[in-house]
């Protein structure tokens, strides 16, 4: 088995190629052959040292991965050996060969890539949990997502827009024709402009009906700020703690403090709310996630959702593909091919 192995905390080149014995799957459990793993920025935390559920190292990251069934413990049903399957993994993506919960895999439409379909697990169960459950995103409702060139953001407006909502997404300019192809229909370039302002002029003060917050900081405050009425605010990371390939302490101190917390009496009177989401906390909530699954798996099979792949790098070029997302320049997601 071969994995690229975070050795040490620090910038990209910290990863080494380490081979290790082959897992045999338990009762329950599967083995898959892994042909792509998705990267996300958890990933890119947890090799920074930042991320507080991640092993220490040495460690191997991944949360998500798409390969072949090679082998089945007792107790499995629904899947034969040769099947192609996604499956969410609690790290330990960046691999060729892993051991998964049998709940925690599933079969997805043949059109699919192994590189478009390692593009899944993560982003577009992130973009549903928070859309569709926690904001219940309704039709001509208007959303603010952030980062909206990458993978989360992308899937959160192929979702918004078959709610039939309407969507504006923050992004450096080089991404703005890209995010209009996507359905994005208004574009902020965070860099030069002041996002609270361009909303403003968009929504004619009303503010956001939903916003999706990955960056954390003060960028929580703003984006509490710019609900309308009802608004909601999902936060789901904390990519301001490192906007660079080394660890910063006094920037990771920074985002942390700038970080607020919410007053619930100025909820009640402002009729808004927040919701946190870290989809790697719900691995084993297997009877929630299985029916949003079973419906990105049936839009993806009727090719109403497309995954955007930015680029993919081979398994022992994991330090590429790490400085490659922190120097911002991705349209959707990036994947490592073993």
């Amino acid at each position: 088995m071969r994995q690229a192995v975070v050795a040490r905390y620090g910038p990209p080149d910290v990863f080494e190629m380490r081979e290790g014995p082959e897992p045999t799957p338990a009762a329950g459990e599967l083995r898959i052959r892994v042909r792509a793993a998705g990267i996300n920025f958890a990933d890119v935390l947890a090799r920074l040292g930042l991320y507080p559920d991640a092993p220490k190292p040495p460690m191997v990251v991944g949360y998500e991965v798409a390969g072949i069934v090679d082998a089945i413990g007792s107790d499995v049903t629904g899947f034969t050996h040769g099947d192609r399957v996604i499956a969410l993994t609690q790290f330990g993506g960046y691999s060729d060969v892993v051991v998964v919960a049998a709940p925690q895999c599933f079969h997805f439409p043949d059109h699919l890539s192994d590189a478009e379909a390692a593009a899944v697990p993560v982003n577009y169960l992130t973009a549903a949990i928070a859309l569709y459950r926690m904001a219940a995103l309704s039709p001509n409702e208007t959303v603010l997502v952030h980062n909206a060139g990458g993978g989360v953001g992308i899937a959160a407006t192929q979702l918004a827009r078959l709610r039939r909502a309407h969507v504006i997404g923050t992004a450096s300019a080089m991404k703005h024709d890209a995010l209009r192809s996507f359905g994005v229909e208004h574009t902020i370039d965070y860099r030069h402009a002041n996002v609270a302002d361009e909303v403003s002029k968009i929504t004619r003060g009303r503010g956001v009906d939903v916003v999706l917050d990955p960056i954390g900081g003060r960028s929580f405050t703003d984006s509490y700020r710019l609900l309308a009425p009802l608004g909601r605010l999902i936060i789901f990371g904390l990519s301001a703690a490192a906007p660079g390939e080394r660890r910063s302490w006094f920037r990771a101190f920074r985002a942390w403090t700038s970080t607020p917390r919410f007053d619930p009496l100025s909820m009640i009177n402002r009729n808004r709310g927040v919701f946190g989401l870290h989809v790697g906390h719900l691995w084993d909530q297997h009877q929630q996630l299985a029916p949003l699954m079973a419906t990105l798996m049936a839009e993806l099979a009727a090719r109403r959702l497309r995954p955007v792949v930015a680029k993919t790098f081979s398994l022992d070029r994991a330090v590429d593909a790490h400085r490659f997302i922190q120097s911002r320049s991705n349209i959707g997601k990036v994947v490592l091919m073993t």
